[in-house]
């Protein structure tokens, strides 16, 4: 009998302005749970999420970024061999969506797929249950991205 099992292992990186909950989200979606403290991460922290799908395991390394880090030198670093991003912001925060942009910008600087293209994002609003004022007063800008 053969065996059609096949593995993939995809790097992403979690980015956006430091306490957008970036952490918090990777936590929820990993180990399905959420703590209120808050824990600045330091540099980069990394959690893996193992999906099994038809005769398939998708493993998903997801790096935790630390929100300062887009001004350091490490980013680089961190970013290479990645095949997509999330850009995390704060939906009580302006100044965070404000700051989607240049994390679109920073990522597209220092990181390219293998035929040249840029990484693709997925662009995350965070903390929904605590507001939504960055959501209703920046709508068309939002489209935008």
């Amino acid at each position: 009998m053969q065996n059609n099992h096949k593995e993939h292992l995809y790097k992403i990186l979690v980015v956006g302005d430091l306490g957008v909950g970036k952490t918090s989200i990777i936590k929820r979606y990993v180990h399905q749970n959420f703590s209120p403290n808050y824990r600045a991460t330091i540099g980069v922290d990394f959690a893996l999420k193992v999906i099994n799908w038809d005769q398939e395991t998708v493993r998903l390394q997801l790096w935790d970024i630390a929100g300062q880090e887009r001004f350091g030198n490490m980013t680089r670093v961190y970013y290479r061999e990645a095949m997509g991003a999330f850009i995390v912001f704060d939906v009580t925060r302006p100044s965070s969506f404000e700051a989607v942009t240049k994390w679109k910008e920073d990522l597209d600087s220092k990181l390219t797929l293998a035929n040249g293209k840029n990484v693709a994002a997925v662009l995350l609003a965070n903390k929904c249950d605590q507001g939504r004022d960055v959501l209703t007063n920046n709508g068309i800008q939002m489209e935008k991205f």
